[in-house]
């Protein structure tokens, strides 16, 4: 099975294939566009931008608008549902959700996301917009939504409709409650053995809830945007914490479900004085890390020996596996 991966970044998407020297470009577009994210499916490839949402039915070799219902068009991130590969998420600045149960055809808003937005004051401190929505997971009819500035979102419903997880009070304004989520939240991954552990890389540190987010406890208290949780074993994880916003950026690595904590940096020079780990994917038996400067890092599993990958793009902001 060929490895392929498609790479969002400042000037376009590109799909590229490994082979045995490395990651080689067989396709490219949306030239001179800034890609923010990127998803993919057997159908079809979803890449989001300033502008809304493009999609490819031929692997990359064409693409075309998808905004249908999209009323915000700054999409900060996309994701399909892992069981159903017609239904897809857009999250935006500002804060709010859209869903496409055809395949990116048409997308309707879920209003319960902007009436949040609106009565608790979420915000950006970049920004004069009111949040964003960054971040997706499922398990199931069971889903999660990060927002920066604003909480934790949970579905029921498979994505249909959202409200706050109980343990998110969706106030950014307010005193961090015992056992409930820093407001600042980065990405959300849930745990494939059950649809209540749930893991929120946040403004105040990594936290973790047993219980679909009903309670929270911190992991490790720092700034951080991402981390990736063994499928086969919660207690292993991978981890980019920093000291603060792009200060001090860092890889460590706890397997005792983050009692202990080791650095995991080999091949790297951490920490970073001005950038972090963004996100963290697993392509295959590798983890890949986008960083805060879109540059991007590759490691295998078992090692965690980092090195550069597609050292010739700049500003990469997101990448997605394509199975075939």
């Amino acid at each position: 099975m060929r490895k392929r991966l498609f790479v969002a970044n400042s000037d376009g998407i590109g799909l590229f294939e490994r082979g045995t020297d490395g990651w080689r470009e067989v396709a490219r577009g949306l030239e001179g566009r800034g890609v923010t994210s990127v998803t993919a499916s057997k159908y079809a490839v979803l890449a989001g931008t300033r502008d809304g949402v493009f999609v490819s039915r031929d692997e990359g070799a064409s693409w075309q608008a998808a905004n249908e219902g999209l009323a915000e068009r700054h999409v900060r991130w996309l994701a399909y549902h892992l069981d159903d590969p017609w239904l897809a998420f857009v999250g935006t600045e500002p804060a709010a959700i859209f869903v496409s149960e055809d395949g990116a055809e048409s997308w309707y808003e879920c209003p319960t996301v902007a009436e949040l937005r609106d009565a608790n004051g979420w915000y950006l401190p970049y920004s004069p917009r009111a949040g964003c929505v960054r971040g997706f997971d499922f398990h199931g009819s069971r889903g999660y939504a990060a927002v920066e500035q604003g909480g934790l979102l949970r579905s029921d419903d498979g994505g249909q409709s959202w409200r706050l997880a109980p343990g998110s009070t969706g106030d950014p304004h307010a005193p961090l409650l015992d056992s409930h989520v820093h407001s600042d939240v980065h990405s959300v991954g849930v745990h494939p053995s059950t649809a209540d552990l749930v893991f929120a890389p946040t403004g105040g540190g990594l936290y973790a809830s047993e219980d679909g987010g009903e309670t929270w406890t911190r992991l490790y208290e720092c700034y951080c945007r991402a981390v990736w949780v063994d499928p086969d074993d919660p207690d292993h994880m991978v981890f980019g914490p920093a000291d603060g916003v792009d200060s001090n950026g860092r890889i460590e690595m706890t397997r005792d479900g983050g009692e202990t904590w080791e650095d995991a940096s080999e091949g790297l020079d951490t920490p970073w004085a001005e950038h972090m780990v963004g996100r963290i994917d697993q392509v295959g038996d590798e983890l890949m890390a986008v960083l805060s400067n879109g540059e991007v890092i590759a490691a295998p599993v078992d090692t965690l020996v980092w090195r550069r990958v597609f050292p010739e793009l700049t500003g990469v902001a997101a990448v997605a596996s394509l199975r075939g």
